[in-house]
């Protein structure tokens, strides 16, 4: 209980870095797909098949960055205090 509060800072610290990072990384790699800024689903006039790419994309980036910084900050607080704030390893699956 106390590694999570302890941990809490480092958790959304991480995550506000995975947010830029995620950004970033996102607007570069679409500016490969196209020149124009990425379509939002706020947007009237927009082709099914760009916007179900740019969220496709947007989220694949923003998930595997922030699964990224999370373990890295894990580590890190590992390191800083000896203990892992979280599990060991995955449960086995009962199947």
């Amino acid at each position: 209980m106390i590694v999570k509060i302890l941990f809490a800072p480092f958790s959304v610290l991480g995550g506000v870095l995975a947010g830029v990072i995620g950004k970033k990384a996102f607007q570069t790699i679409w500016r490969a797909f196209d020149e124009e800024q990425p379509p939002d689903a706020k947007h009237r006039d927009i082709s099914w098949r760009k916007l179900l790419l740019a969220i496709s994309l947007e989220g694949a980036i923003f998930r595997a960055t922030r699964g990224l910084v999370d373990h890295g900050s894990r580590r890190a607080f590992s390191k800083l205090t000896g203990r892992w704030p979280g599990e060991e390893r995955p449960e086995p699956d009962a199947g």
